[in-house]
């Protein structure tokens, strides 16, 4: 018999190696399926995508009041305008791509959603991974398998691990056909190396998986001359599709849009046209002025390949900051490399969270967001267990606040950590740290 826990994860005794046994949970806590511990709330559907904490670029904002004026209807899948802008954008990153093999949509979401609907079968997800993930699986009743991470990165199972999984899901007589990863992965903010990709892609085609690969945040290396980032595609161009989520690094999160670039086989143009099937059932169409800020976007001009550096720079500094103010207290996190977000293991301040009547990561998610004033969305939102003490945070509400013609300015900023409204959110950040590493000196052993 297949055993899931009420999140669609392995349950630890079922079929993922999973470093953190799920079994150390207390099954009393959990409520209905899809929520979490009693009192709770629920825990389905993950935290919302922060924004970068900037003004939306002029130039994008002329484009899309531009097209304000257009009535028409979107095609399902997108325009020709769009899905040459696409193309071109892959093109320039190695990737070869002809438009009739691209998809857009409003939000990598339904793109996910159907790739999902269409491949059909049992899915398999890093452990932790994107919050939205997850949810669309489930959405369509299909059992979510969770894989860990090697200590090295997140976003891309351990290779070994994921061979396990996959013979033991189909012992126990699952059917797994969809792995998804994400080289540059949120919600760990960190980037597979290339050897790791290359095994875990082998291991993946060995069992005859398609692959999804998130390349959202695929553009926001912290340090790209350090940083090498290879994308599966590259690797194993028959069965992966890349989906990229313009609000990573092109659009703001409020103007929803996001491609797909299948596989240039029968495969892949069979996987296409059902996809397109379902965006059309659904409705999914981007909006036509959001669709003609995304071809601009695409397209790279001078001011969207500009404003991008500037942003990816200053999430690098407060990300760096961040991760130094948490490492400082005791706790423990994977040095940031691309995105927005820092994932951080607060286990060992676990006596000093206890006599703040935090036990768990959901008691952490509250506990943090009240004293922070920001989101802090607990692992378990990522697939993580809920008795580890882990928590997402993100540098977009760290860069936010100010005027209007602050946020306009910020980044052009020479140091911004210099800006008020950053060292006030670093300092609140590091009171509450330290506050935690004090009490846990003090703290008598249990």
């Amino acid at each position: 018999m297949r055993r899931t826990d009420p999140e669609g994860q392995d349950s630890g005794d079922g079929h993922a190696p999973a470093r953190h046994d799920s079994r150390s949970r207390a099954p009393a806590r959990h409520g209905p399926e899809g929520h979490g511990p009693e009192g709770h709330g629920p825990v389905r559907f993950g935290p919302h995508l922060p924004d970068d904490g900037l003004a939306v670029l002029p130039e994008l904002s002329a484009v899309l009041a531009a097209a304000a004026g257009r009535g028409g209807e979107e095609p399902a899948g997108g325009a020709p305008a769009l899905l040459a802008a696409a193309s071109g954008y892959w093109d320039r990153r190695g990737l070869p791509t002809d438009p009739g093999r691209v998809a857009a949509a409003p939000g990598a979401n339904a793109l996910l959603l159907a790739l999902t609907a269409v491949l059909g079968g049992d899915v398999l997800v890093p452990r932790p991974c994107a919050a939205w993930w997850a949810p669309y699986a489930r959405l369509l009743g299909r059992p979510v398998f969770h894989v860990p991470t090697p200590a090295e990165s997140g976003g891309v199972p351990d290779p070994y691990a994921l061979l396990e999984t996959v013979r033991r899901v189909r012992a126990e007589g699952g059917d797994p056909r969809l792995l998804v990863l994400s080289v540059a992965d949120d919600p760990t903010g960190t980037v597979a190396p290339p050897e790791l990709l290359h095994e875990t892609v082998e291991a993946a085609a060995a069992e005859g998986l398609h692959l999804v690969s998130d390349e959202t945040w695929r553009d926001t290396l912290h340090d790209p001359h350090a940083t090498v980032l290879l994308s599966p595609a590259e690797m194993l161009p028959e069965r992966v599709t890349v989906v990229t989520d313009l609000a990573g690094a092109l659009l703001p999160p409020g103007w929803p849009a996001a491609v797909a670039r299948f596989p240039a086989s029968a495969t892949g143009d069979g996987l296409h046209a059902r996809v397109l099937d379902v965006l059309t059932a659904l409705g999914a169409r981007v909006a036509a002025p959001v669709a003609a800020a995304a071809g601009y976007a695409l397209a790279e001009p001078e001011a969207v390949t500009a404003r991008r550096s500037a942003t990816v720079r200053l999430h690098a500094r407060l990300a760096a900051a961040v991760h130094a103010t948490v490492v400082a207290a005791g706790a423990t996190a994977r040095p940031p490399q691309a995105g927005r977000h820092l994932y951080a293991d607060l286990g060992p301040l676990r006596d000093a969270l206890g006599a703040q009547g935090v036990g768990d990561a959901q008691e952490l998610e509250d506990f943090l967001t009240a004293r922070l004033g920001m989101p802090a969305p607990g692992g378990h939102r990522f697939g993580d267990d809920l008795q580890a003490l882990r928590v997402r945070l993100s540098t977009g509400p760290v860069a936010d606040g100010g005027t209007d013609e602050q946020r306009t300015e910020r980044p052009t900023v020479p140091d911004p950590l210099e800006l008020p409204h950053v060292q006030r959110a670093l300092i609140g950040l590091k009171s509450v740290f330290d506050d935690l590493r004090d009490a846990q000196r003090w703290e008598p052993p249990r």
